[in-house]
């Protein structure tokens, strides 16, 4: 599959998928970041890298209240367009692919945050013209009330297909607190493989699906994957996420190399559905932004945003809806920054943990001259 050379350096196949799985690198600061793009969900990391790009966040202090109402704005925009545009890349229509990763676009989303308020009705941009075309499906976004230049209108659901706004509207004012199937949904299993050889392979591989109860291929004791309840059936949810014959639906799943000098610096993944994205992102900046050693940063306190389309689990919109106002923090975040936090509206209320695991691997060698990523899913290895 070819790219133009805005996209950067590209590995284009990646082993073990149908036709390959596209890889690039996105520059941040003195390090690349090597990930697998659609219908993989780690362009969500790269577009917020994008947008985090237009901030000082070293100043703001690490986990301060401005510095996580800060990264989880840029995780809701960029969540905000992997809901509606991405999809399998083999399979019209063609995502905007080269807008959504274009710094351009991403300062004009970084320049809708607002540092003294949460936007609850966050939804998709227009990243079409950065690749140099016209939005085909502008008229959609219009009907549901959003208005792609970010001024979008403050009712429940703007982002929500008309039919459902009554629903998630319920959800909005009705739904008491975050229940433990909710959680189960936003972490549903997953695993992750982070290793390297002495001849230089350093490898990102993160298998998905498959979970108990589940259909076992013959004595194999495989279990086929029940990723295909991440496609939807409403084309104005995600037109390019359509469920059909052969298609690959849009997947959690985010391995992630980091180069510095060109080398293969860092190898990293972590398990947890929707919030794969959100901890590798913020692993990454506690690392580049903060020096801290891998073990500091594999440690330290994150916070996980649920102001997203949830990609696993239950049938009904308002389960998958987003929940503006609901985030994931740390047991010991201080109670001067939940309270700044709760008036900056990221918080009207929250769960607490302790950590999530997180694999990484630190390459101190400089011998190392072979890499890949891969996104290993059990449908893609039964086929």
């Amino acid at each position: 599959m070819n790219f133009p050379p805005e996209y950067g350096p590209l590995a284009a196949v990646t082993p073990g998928t149908p036709g390959g799985l596209c890889t690039m690198l996105a520059e941040y600061g003195s390090m690349s970041l090597k990930e697998v793009l659609a219908p993989a969900m780690e362009m969500a990391a790269l577009q917020a890298l994008n947008i985090l790009e237009n901030f000082d966040l070293k100043s703001m202090g690490y986990n301060s209240a401005n510095y996580i109402h800060t990264i989880c704005q840029a995780m809701q925009y960029a969540f905000a367009d992997r809901d509606f545009y991405y999809g399998d890349p083999y399979f019209p229509p063609e995502e905007p692919m080269k807008g959504l990763l274009s710094k351009d676009y991403a300062k004009t989303r970084a320049a809708l945050i607002n540092p003294k308020k949460n936007n609850p009705d966050i939804g998709p941009g227009d990243p079409y013209p950065y690749e140099g075309k016209i939005n085909p499906y502008l008229d959609l976004l219009r009907q549901r009330g959003f208005s792609p230049k970010g001024n979008n209108k403050d009712t429940p659901g703007s982002a929500t297909p008309k039919h459902d706004v009554s629903a998630y509207f319920k959800y909005r004012h009705e739904t008491p607190g975050i229940d433990s199937a909710y959680m189960d949904r936003l972490w549903r299993g997953t695993t992750s493989v982070e290793a390297a050889d002495e001849d230089g392979w350093v490898v990102s591989i993160t298998p998905g699906g498959g979970w108990i109860p589940a259909c076992i291929a013959g004595n194999t004791g495989v279990g086929m994957s029940q990723r295909m309840q991440s496609f939807v059936c409403d084309s104005t949810l995600d037109p390019f996420n359509v469920v059909a014959p052969g298609k690959r639906p849009r997947v959690t799943l985010t391995p992630t190399l980091a180069l510095k000098d060109g080398k293969p610096y860092l190898s990293f993944a972590v398990q947890g559905g929707d919030t794969q994205d959100q901890n590798l992102l913020q692993f990454f900046l506690n690392v580049s932004e903060f020096g801290m050693t891998v073990q500091e940063a594999v440690e330290a306190a994150n916070v996980n945003t649920d102001q997203l389309w949830l990609s696993l689990g239950s049938t009904t919109i308002s389960d998958r809806a987003p929940r503006a106002g609901s985030i994931l923090l740390n047991s010991e975040t201080p109670p001067s920054v939940r309270k700044e936090l709760i008036k900056k509206k990221d918080i009207s209320r929250s769960i607490h943990q302790e950590h999530q695991a997180l694999l990484m691997l630190y390459i101190s060698t400089g011998n190392i001259k072979r890499f890949g990523v891969g996104a290993a899913i059990m449908e893609k290895i039964m086929a």
